[in-house]
């Protein structure tokens, strides 16, 4: 149904659709589990959800490249390495699942914050339209992306900093002060950053390809799972053991590692249900990375198409959180956020439309493969 490498319309927006479907299910699912016992929810510990989810996640990820061999990357060349001939380009992929095993924890820490999934969604996608932009200036600085970044790109870019603007400068909902929460602030940041640096390592990619490689996003995608899962497996064992390590007495041990550990010692008895949850999460990974990767466009276009879905996603997840489980009603705030959403939406449409035409003349516009 999908072909991860081409750079048809039609082909992108099923991508979009197969990504706007399983966010609605991240977002509603994750609300729901660490959601009040009041409402008759789980009420389970943030901590606790993001450890069953992340499991889930992975284990659909990987399970998906080992079942279709999605690990055989063609690459520009194969270097000697202990003996065995790799793919030259493992050595910024191995770094991108480095950067890729710090956005997905605190992408559900985020979610896991008093403040609405669409708030939480507005903020992060928000941002990473803007660090996609930068990506691009970077890169054509650098000689590395030869396309040019169309004027309704660059709109929707401004249209999509609005979003973010009604919630930086308006307040968040809830009445949680999120800019001068320590805990808030870290776990953003580590997110812009490390999500920063993995955008440009994907489009570094994207436009490196030599002449007649293919471009094989499945490839990127398999390396880098491989690497966040290890990361993600040693950091969460280091933790786990880090009050035997450096001889804490229960007093001293931090309130974030109690949690995390007592997600494995003492877990509620949903957790199976949390694991299945996550398998959405995974299954998202799958879309955000071939649209990121979207052949023939640029970091901005990708960008604003993968997050302004995502936007989209939390508005809808938001509403059937109200409607299913008695959650809150989007604020005010969240739908003019999302009225700046839709007008991007309607530049980056007119922005494709100029994008296809101009691959139609160079020949490269390659529909869905059937």
């Amino acid at each position: 149904m999908f072909n991860m490498e081409g750079s048809g319309t039609k082909n992108l927006l099923r991508l979009c659709f197969g990504y706007f479907f399983f966010y609605v299910i991240t977002g509603f699912t994750l609300k729901y589990f660490i959601g009040s016992p009041s409402l008759g929810l789980p009420g389970m510990d943030g901590f606790e959800f993001l450890v069953f989810s992340t499991i889930g996640g992975n284990f659909i990820a990987l399970a998906i490249v080992f079942i279709f061999k999605w690990y055989k990357l063609k690459s520009n060349n194969l270097v000697p390495f202990l003996g065995m001939k790799v793919p030259v380009e493992l050595i910024y992929i191995i770094p991108s699942g480095v950067f890729t095993a710090v956005v997905i924890p605190t992408t559900t820490l985020m979610y896991s914050l008093p403040i609405s999934v669409m708030v939480a969604m507005v903020m992060m996608r928000g941002s990473v339209i803007v660090i996609s932009r930068i990506v691009d200036a970077i890169q054509k600085l650098q000689g590395i992306l030869h396309k040019k970044v169309y004027w309704e790109e660059n709109l929707g870019v401004i249209f999509a900093l609005a979003a973010v603007g009604v919630h930086l400068t308006g307040g968040t909902s809830g009445g949680f002060d999120f800019l001068h929460n320590k805990a808030a602030m870290i776990i953003f940041v580590s997110y812009i950053v490390a999500y920063s640096l993995r955008i440009y390592l994907m489009n570094y990619f994207k436009n490196t390809r030599g002449k007649g490689i293919k471009q094989d996003n499945k490839g990127y995608y398999a390396f880098e799972q491989f690497a966040a899962a290890i990361v993600m497996i040693s950091v969460a064992l280091f933790v786990f053991h880090s009050p035997g390590i450096f001889g804490w007495e229960t007093a001293q041990i931090p309130d974030q590692i109690l949690n995390f550990r007592k997600a494995f010692i003492d877990p509620m008895s949903i957790w199976p249900l949390a694991i299945l949850a996550g398998t959405a999460f995974g299954a998202v990974s799958f879309f955000s990375v071939f649209i990121f990767m979207y052949k023939g466009r640029t970091a901005t276009f990708a960008g604003l198409v993968n997050r302004l879905t995502s936007l989209i996603a939390g508005t809808t997840a938001t509403l059937l959180f109200w409607i299913i489980c008695g959650g809150k009603f989007p604020s005010i705030t969240d739908w003019i956020s999302l009225a700046f959403v839709i007008i991007a939406v309607a530049c980056i449409a007119h922005g494709e439309k100029r994008r296809v035409a101009e691959l139609k003349a160079t020949h490269e516009l390659e529909e869905l493969v059937k």
